[in-house]
C-alpha cells in the first residue's frame, strides 16, 4: 500500500473534483449511464474473449500497483487483438487522479481505493461506469462480494485481490523465546505478552513514526469492536467526534504504551523498511500493521522462511476481530468516457480478468489469496497471508471504509510521537479537519 494512499484528499482537489462535469452517455444502450432521473441503465457486458481488434484502452496505476495487471493485460491483448496501455500515474496517486479528472482528462480503467470516501472523492456517481450487472459478481467468496465497492447502493469498483487487514504480525520464535506458545486472544493479552518480552529485555513492538502513515492502525484496532456498534455512522453524524472519549482513549492508550517502554526506542525517526526487517530478523516480536507489510517481507525472504518466523492474528479490545482497509492495488473502476465501444471493452477486462482460467494465472502469478469461489488459493501462498485473508470475514471497517471523509488523523499521531502534540491536541485537530472537509462535500450536520 502505497504511504500516501490515507493521505486525505486536499480540499481544494476536493472541491474540483465536486463539480466535475462527466461526459453525456452516448444513449446506444450498450454503455451504463444516467438515464433522466440520474438513475443507471442497464450495461451490456461482452463476452471476455469477444473480438476488440482497433480498440485502444488506458489503465492508471500507481507505482506500487503498475506491475500488477501486466501479465492479464499481454493474456487480454492475446485474446481479444485489444490494445492496452498502462499508464503509471506518480504519487500522490490519489491527489493527481482527480485533479486530472477534474480537468476532464480519463483513462478507461484505474485502480482506485474501493471506499465509499474515496469513490465519492472521485465523483462517482457522474464519472465511473455502475457494474451492477457484472457477471463476475456471482463468482466472489460471499464474506467478499459487497464489503467494499459501493456507494449509495451501486457498485462502482471491481475487487481484484483480498483487501488488507490490520491486525498483528509477529515474529514465532521471538514469542517462543520468552515462553508465549499461543497467539493472544484479547487487547489484555496482547499487552500481557508485551510485558513478558520487555521484562526479558526484549521489544515487544516495532513503529514505524518516521515513515507515520501506519501509527493510524494503532488507533483503528482499538476502535473495531466501536466500529462495529455504528461508531462511525456517529462520527458521520457528528454525535461523536475524534475529541469523545471512545475515540480519544483510544489515542491516550496508544501514548500510554509507548510511554511505558514497549516500542523500538527509535521509534520517531523509524522507517516501513526498518519495520520489516526488525520483525523478520527478531530485533522486535511484534508490528501492528496491514497486508503491504507482508508484502515487503516476502521481497526479502522465501516461503519456508516466513513460514518458519512470520504469524498474523487480528486484534481489537474483544478479541480476535480484524480492521479491514482496502486499497488501491485491490481494485479497478471503469470511467464513463462518453465512448459505448471503448467502455463496454474496459468492462470486458474487467470480466476476462476474473474469469476464473484467468483469475487462476493470476492468483498464481501474483501469489497471492483467491477471492473468487471455485479458484484455489495456490499453496505456495504463505500461511500469514491466508491468516490474515482468513479475518475479513469478521472484521469490522475501518475509517477509510466507514468514515464519509478521512482526515490526517496519522500525520498528528506522528506529532505526538514526536512530543509535538498531546493526545487531546490530536482528537481536536483530527476533528477540526473532519468537520471542515464534510462541510466541503456538504454532508449534513457540518
Amino acid at each position: 500500500m502505497a504511504r500516501l494512499l490515507h493521505k486525505v484528499v486536499a480540499l481544494a482537489t476536493i472541491g474540483l473534483v465536486a463539480v466535475t462535469t462527466a461526459c453525456s452517455d452516448p444513449g446506444t444502450g450498450t454503455a451504463p449511464g444516467a438515464g433522466g432521473d440520474g438513475s443507471a441503465s442497464a450495461a451490456t457486458w461482452n463476452e471476455p474473449t469477444a473480438d476488440l481488434s482497433g480498440t485502444d484502452l488506458t489503465i492508471w496505476a500507481a507505482q506500487n500497483s503498475n506491475t500488477i495487471p501486466e501479465n492479464v493485460v499481454a493474456d487480454f491483448e492475446a485474446a481479444t487483438g485489444a490494445d492496452v496501455e498502462i499508464t503509471t500515474i506518480p504519487d500522490p496517486y490519489e491527489q493527481s487522479i482527480q485533479t486530472r479528472v477534474a480537468a476532464g482528462d480519463k483513462p478507461d480503467l484505474a485502480f482506485w481505493q474501493p471506499t465509499a470516501s474515496q469513490l465519492t472523492a472521485l465523483n462517482a456517481r457522474e464519472n465511473l461506469q455502475p457494474l451492477d450487472d457484472a457477471p463476475f459478481l456471482d463468482a466472489y467468496k460471499p464474506e467478499l462480494r459487497d464489503v467494499t465497492g459501493i456507494l449509495d447502493d451501486t457498485r462502482y469498483a471491481a475487487l481484484i485481490s483480498t483487501p488488507a487487514v490490520m491486525g498483528v504480525w509477529y515474529n514465532k520464535e521471538v514469542l517462543a523465546q520468552y515462553g508465549i506458545t499461543e497467539t493472544p486472544k484479547s487487547w489484555e493479552e496482547m499487552l500481557t505478552a508485551a510485558r513478558t518480552i520487555k521484562a526479558g529485555g526484549g521489544t515487544p513492538f516495532y513503529e514505524m513514526g518516521g515513515d507515520r502513515w501506519a501509527t493510524q492502525w494503532w488507533v483503528q484496532v482499538q476502535l473495531a469492536d466501536a466500529a462495529k456498534q455504528g461508531l462511525w455512522d456517529r462520527v458521520n453524524s457528528g454525535q461523536e467526534q475524534f475529541t469523545s472519549p471512545e475515540i480519544l482513549d483510544t489515542i491516550s492508550g496508544y501514548q500510554a504504551l509507548v510511554d511505558e517502554g514497549l516500542f523500538n526506542s527509535d521509534i520517531t525517526s523509524a522507517t516501513f523498511e526498518d519495520q520489516g526487517d526488525a520483525i523478520l530478523s527478531g530485533e522486535a516480536a511484534m508490528a501492528v500493521q496491514v497486508n503491504t507489510f507482508f508484502g515487503q517481507l516476502q521481497a526479502k525472504a522465501d516461503t519456508d522462511e516466513l513460514n518458519q518466523k512470520i504469524g498474523f492474528f487480528p486484534i481489537s479490545p474483544s478479541g480476535n476481530v480484524g480492521t479491514f482497509i482496502p486499497d488501491q492495488a485491490n481494485a479497478l473502476v471503469a470511467f464513463k468516457t462518453g465512448d459505448a465501444d471503448r467502455e463496454a471493452a474496459a468492462r470486458q477486462l474487467l470480466s476476462f480478468w476474473l474469469s476464473s482460467e484467468e483469475y487462476s494465472k493470476f492468483v498464481a502469478d501474483k501469489n497471492t489469496v483467491s477471492i473468487l469461489e471455485g479458484v484455489e488459493t495456490p499453496a505456495t501462498v504463505p500461511t500469514a497471508l491466508t491468516e490474515n485473508a482468513a479475518a475479513i470475514g469478521d472484521a469490522a471497517g475501518s475509517m477509510q471504509v466507514e468514515a464519509i471523509v478521512n482526515p490526517d488523523l496519522y500525520i498528528n499521531l506522528a506529532n505526538m510521537l514526536a512530543g509535538e502534540a498531546t493526545p487531546e491536541q490530536v482528537g481536536e485537530a483530527t476533528q477540526a479537519q473532519f468537520a471542515e472537509l464534510a462541510q466541503a462535500i456538504g454532508a449534513p450536520g457540518f
